[in-house]
């Protein structure tokens, strides 16, 4: 009693389409799709302005700097102990 069938479905769905109609629907999901579109844009945009800026401190700090994401999975003197 508490699922609904496709049956269900296809009743729901024709009843939006008589009260919206299609050309109300289809600008609706042009609208839709533009705006994730945009989105990916600005998070593209987003991650390139933050890999400009981690650049331009790194630079800042100097070339000798360590930074954890850079270094990979390097053993510490310390692992090396522990695997003889």
């Amino acid at each position: 009693m508490g699922s609904l069938s496709i049956w269900h479905w296809l009743i729901v769905l024709g009843i939006v389409i008589l009260v919206f109609g299609t050309k109300k629907l289809g600008s609706l999901g042009g609208d839709v799709g533009s705006a994730i579109k945009n989105f990916k844009k600005a998070m593209n945009e987003g991650e390139a302005e933050g890999e400009k800026a981690a650049k331009q401190i790194k630079q800042s700090v100097g070339l000798d700097a360590e930074f954890p994401e850079s270094q990979g999975a390097k053993k510490t003197p310390s692992d090396t102990d522990r695997s003889a």
